[in-house]
C-alpha cells in the first residue's frame, strides 16, 4: 500500500503545478458525466452545463479538492484526522453521500490520466489509495450516522 502511496505522489508536483486547472476539469468533469451531483454544490447548481468549464467558482472549488488530496496522500495512509474533520463537515454542513466520493475517484482517475500522464499502474495506484480513503470516509459517515 505504502508503494501506491510513493507511486501516486511521484506525478503530484504535475498536480500542484496546476491545482486551478486540474480542479476545474476534475469538477467540471464529474459534474457533465454525472449531473445529479452539481445539484450537491448550491453555488453550482444553476450554472449551465455548456458554462462550466469557464468558471472561475467551479476552477476555484476543484483546486480546494485537490489540496485537500494532496494533504491526504502526502499523510500515506495517517489520515485519520485529516478525513474526520473532512467527514464531519461533508455530513453535517454539505450532506454529500459517500456515493458521490466514488463518482469522483472515477473522475480523478482519468483527469490524471489525462493531464498529468498518469500511466495504468500510476491509475492503479491512484485507485487503491482512494479506495482506502473513501472506506476511512464512509467509516467516518458511519459513526457520525449518515445514511444514505
Amino acid at each position: 500500500m505504502m508503494a501506491d502511496f510513493d507511486q501516486v505522489l511521484s506525478c503530484w508536483s504535475a498536480v500542484e503545478a496546476d491545482y486551478t486547472g486540474i480542479g476545474g476539469v476534475v469538477m467540471t468533469s464529474l459534474f457533465q458525466q454525472y449531473p445529479d451531483t452539481q445539484k450537491l454544490f448550491p453555488k453550482f447548481a444553476e450554472i449551465p452545463p455548456d458554462e462550466l468549464a469557464g468558471n472561475v467558482a467551479v476552477a476555484e472549488h476543484g483546486a480546494v479538492l485537490l489540496r485537500k488530496l494532496g494533504e491526504i496522500v502526502k499523510a500515506k495512509g495517517a489520515h485519520v484526522a485529516i478525513l474526520a474533520s473532512l467527514a464531519t463537515t461533508h455530513v453535517n454542513v454539505h450532506k454529500i453521500p459517500i456515493s458521490n466520493f466514488k463518482l469522483l475517484k472515477e473522475v480523478i482517475i482519468k483527469v490524471f490520466a489525462e493531464k498529468v500522464g498518469l500511466d495504468a499502474d500510476g491509475q492503479t495506484a491512484l485507485s487503491s489509495v482512494l479506495d482506502v480513503v473513501i472506506a476511512d470516509m464512509d467509516t467516518n459517515y458511519k459513526e457520525l450516522g449518515f445514511q444514505e
